[in-house]
């Protein structure tokens, strides 16, 4: 499958009618499988599976270290699109809870960011070290430049992005989908399973910042966020009581500074 795909369409201003073909991004079901069960079907671009459901094991709590898989498998035979996950057994055991026929991806929150959510996430994830300080100007510079790694955006006009960097600016990973849920599962999921996660320090997003996208970062252990949208009520208040730092492009130019400012240094 395809990350893109071509569509007549009908194009209409005012004076005349006219067939044209345009591309438009793909979106697919994944079937997530947890120790032979059924755990998740996300709507997702298809690309970057094994790295997509990695992250994405990562955000649910399902591990928290890349050496609790035993194995990531991808089958995309006869239309079916799934990839298996077995874990050792203390990654297994987690896992009792969760087969509810959960689904995720897209647009859908993933049902932990009420209120008390938010207080149950600050007890289970331990607020994030003050060590990162990051130069605002390139730090901004990173966020204004994000279009320049989005391909497929630029094919589609429809898709978000997720790009890591280090506290040099160096990109560590990148990737799109339909959904930014999963544009950042997939790039995160590119270094956690290569055990270079401890690197990242900025994350850029293309989309608004919302408490389920703050939960993914605040458990990668990623410090910084800059989003070209701006961030939800309890996506600033689940940052802020885990010392995560938030910020978006304001109009105009410049960034507004929700929470956690000590990070970036003029």
């Amino acid at each position: 499958m395809k990350p893109f795909l071509k569509y007549p369409v009908v194009y209409w201003d005012k004076e005349t009618s006219i067939s044209k073909e345009h591309k438009l991004i793909g979106e697919e079901p994944l079937f997530v499988q947890i120790q032979g069960k059924p755990y998740s079907v996300i709507m997702r671009t298809p690309g970057e599976e094994i790295p997509h459901v990695a992250g994405f094991c990562l955000a649910e709590g399902i591990v928290n270290d890349a050496d609790e898989f035993v194995s990531l498998d991808f089958s995309d035979d006869q239309n079916t699109n799934v990839v298996s996950v077995t874990l050792y057994q203390t990654g297994a055991d987690k896992t009792s809870r969760l087969f509810d026929g959960n689904v995720a991806g897209g647009e859908k929150d993933s049902g932990f960011c009420g209120r008390k959510m938010v207080r149950e996430l600050c007890k289970s994830i331990k607020p994030l070290t003050d060590q990162t300080v990051l130069d605002i100007e390139k730090a901004y510079n990173t966020l204004e430049n994000l279009s320049d790694h989005q391909p497929l955006r630029q094919i589609t006009h429809a898709s978000h992005a997720a790009a890591l960097y280090t506290s040099d600016f160096e990109l560590l990973s990148v990737s799109e989908d339909v959904g930014r849920h999963n544009a950042l599962d997939k790039s995160i999921g590119k270094l956690f399973i290569d055990k270079k996660l401890f690197k990242a320090s900025l994350l850029i997003l293309s989309s608004r910042i919302s408490c389920d996208l703050v939960n993914k970062a605040a458990r990668a252990r990623i410090p910084v966020i800059l989003a070209v949208s701006r961030p939800t009520s309890l996506g600033v208040e689940l940052a802020s009581q885990l010392n995560i730092t938030l910020a978006c492009l304001a109009r105009g130019s410049g960034l507004y500074i929700f929470c956690g400012e000590h990070r970036l240094k003029r």
